[in-house]
């Protein structure tokens, strides 16, 4: 029987490539835009290329594409554009890769409160730039920073990532509180865990009550000075919101890895902020971690293909019986 064609966007690991080629023909992908492709852009790649397999990162998957002759969506992460009702509809299963990588995303998220409690991106420049000792303040005063262990770490959502980060600072000696309406161990309000909290860490997965949840009211009612971490999606909070309390100095400093699109203008008002660090959706961009969601993925369509239940699918549940 004819092999399915496989359309793969994200640049998955050598070996996972060899053993989709084994199970699928692997379509031709022209360089991908700076942007990634827009919805037409997809649609016509999927016309053109023939696949009725799509491997995607799930923030590119609109409804065009839903309507075209796909028959298996696999997405690196989270569907977060992916309409699966209307998957479920056309019958296009929608794949998804295991659990996230909690302790993944969990090294980042300490990697961005050390960067932002230590000013080290900020210094880093200087020192590259030959500007260290450029005026009459040493650079041990202009970036003194503030040490953590016995300050508060508040985690927003105590899941498996917050689960993560939790033990992680312990051990760093910080006192770690939680909130999380759906887990009866983290004790605290919201509103009591921004009172006390010297770091805010979110947690939370992006659900049509979370969007948009952290804005004026909780960045402002945030201890002064304390530090923003955002580490699972920028559509969690209002960005200009951050923006007009770092400005006011109500937060002191915001470390992120999510943007809304996962992309933020050159010119937005964030980038000039000294006390922010910014990364490119990196939580998950380990080689150990890139190695098991791509393994995942092709094992799940392997199954399919096999006339076998996959173990991680949206929508509908029914393998593809007998179509290889």
């Amino acid at each position: 029987m004819r092999r399915p064609r496989a359309l793969v966007l994200p640049a998955l690991p050598e070996s996972a490539l060899a053993r989709l080629g084994e199970i699928a023909v692997l379509a031709e992908v022209p360089a991908r835009p700076s942007l990634g492709f827009t919805d037409e852009q997809l649609a016509d790649l999927v016309i053109e290329t023939g696949a009725t397999v799509l491997i995607t990162d799930g923030d590119q998957v609109r409804t065009s594409v839903l309507g075209l002759h796909l028959d298996i969506v696999a997405v690196m992460g989270p569907p977060t554009s992916v309409d699966l009702a209307l998957a479920a509809e056309r019958g296009v299963i929608v794949l998804h890769a295991a659990d996230r990588d909690a302790e993944a995303v969990a090294e980042l998220t300490l990697a961005l409160m050390f960067a932002v409690s230590r000013n080290i991106v900020t210094a880093d420049r200087e020192v590259r730039g030959g500007r260290a000792y450029h005026d009459r303040v040493p650079p041990a005063q202009r970036h003194r920073g503030r040490r953590l262990t016995g300050r508060t770490f508040g985690i927003v959502g105590l899941g498996r990532v917050g689960r993560a980060m939790r033990w992680r600072c312990e051990g760093l000696g910080m006192q770690v509180i939680a909130c999380d309406p759906f887990v009866p161990e983290a004790t605290h309000t919201l509103p009591a865990l921004l009172a006390e909290s010297d770091v805010v860490s979110l947690h939370v997965p992006l659900t049509a009550e979370t969007r948009g949840f952290f804005g004026y009211t909780e960045f402002g009612a945030m201890r002064p000075g304390s530090i923003y971490l955002n580490t699972s999606r920028g559509a969690l909070h209002d960005l200009t919101a951050l923006v007009d309390a770092l400005r006011w100095g109500q937060v002191g400093g915001a470390g992120l890895d999510h943007f809304e699109g996962e992309w933020l203008d050159p010119a937005h008002p964030l980038t000039s902020l000294p006390n922010v660090v910014l990364t490119p959706r990196l939580g998950e961009a380990t080689g150990e971690s890139q190695e098991e969601l791509a393994d995942a993925l092709v094992e799940d369509i392997g199954r399919l293909l096999r006339g076998e239940e996959p173990a991680h699918a949206y929508a509908p549940v029914l393998p593809l019986a007998g179509s290889a």
